[in-house]
């Protein structure tokens, strides 16, 4: 399945920041869909995702009937992304 958005950068705080991008409403219900036969426990989905040059994997969160997809610091700073930054994402959940 392949999904494509954009989305603002959030920051996370916690005992170290963490950043995410949320999946909007739309998208998030297509990936519920498929969710049973994606997740591999804890109701993380595996995905490849691509922001600007950057193509990574990584798993998406559930949070509040969304999904919220991390962006590790090897994604954020060759995109120079910070939060607050508007970003165009092309995923794929990995079945």
């Amino acid at each position: 399945m392949e999904l494509f958005f954009t989305g603002q950068v959030i920051e996370w705080r916690g005992p170290s920041p963490y950043y995410f991008v949320a999946v909007p409403d739309e998208q998030s219900a297509d990936i519920r869909e498929v969710a049973v036969t994606a997740t591999y426990g804890w109701g993380v989905i595996p995905v490849e995702a691509r922001i600007g040059g950057s193509v990574f994997t990584t798993s998406l969160f559930p949070r509040d009937g969304r999904y919220l997809l991390p962006l590790k610091t090897a994604v954020r700073k060759p995109q120079s992304l910070s939060a607050g930054d508007e970003v165009s994402v092309e995923m794929t959940i990995r079945l």
